[in-house]
């Protein structure tokens, strides 16, 4: 007779999609996701986890947020003449926060102006799920490869850096498998 949940039905199988942020990570880990999120218990764990929200809200508090990160980590770094929340980023260019660096003559000289834009569901992210993606945004300020140093970089800015891209990795993993949590009452 083979071995299953006694009394009461299959957990769901997980659609291959589901699971697609967490891609490059050990089977193990994958497994482990996947049985919390089977039981709809991901979400929770991420939130009992990171349960502080941040206050950066407008797109003014976002960009004296990154600065203040820029200034404190990368003086040397080109200065940022934008960032923003980008509402279309996600889901149009497939990322979570995109760096661009847009070169115009200006009389007779070549100006370059650095923007950073935000995924705007960063906006109801735990404060360190913030923290990681601007971190991982400045710094394409230095290096613009996914490289050794770029990873470097980053764990200069925030040691805590793997564990919170992995981390994030399962919060898009619980919002896009988990039906929201139904506001208390």
């Amino acid at each position: 007779m083979p071995s299953g949940p006694a009394r009461g039905a299959e957990p769901p199988t997980l659609r291959p999609t589901v699971l697609k942020y967490l891609q490059g990570y050990p089977a193990e880990l994958k497994a482990q996701a996947a049985a919390l999120l089977a039981r709809g218990e991901l979400g929770a764990v991420l939130k009992r986890r990171y349960p502080d929200p941040h206050t950066v809200r407008s797109d003014p508090a976002l960009y004296d947020y990154v600065v203040a990160l820029k200034q404190r980590h990368l003086r040397n770094a080109p200065p940022l003449s934008k960032v923003l929340f980008d509402g279309r980023l996600q889901r149009a260019a497939q990322a979570l926060g995109t760096h661009t660096a847009v070169s115009r003559v200006q009389g007779g000289q070549l100006k370059a102006k650095r923007e950073i834009r935000i995924a705007s569901l960063f906006r109801e992210a735990p404060a360190d799920f913030l923290r990681m993606i601007v971190v991982h945004e400045l710094a394409h300020l230095k290096e613009r490869e996914h490289d050794k140093a770029f990873y470097a970089l980053c764990c200069h800015m925030a040691p805590d850096y793997h564990q919170l891209e992995f981390d994030v990795r399962l919060w898009l993993t619980a919002l896009e498998a988990e039906p929201p949590a139904a506001p208390a009452a």
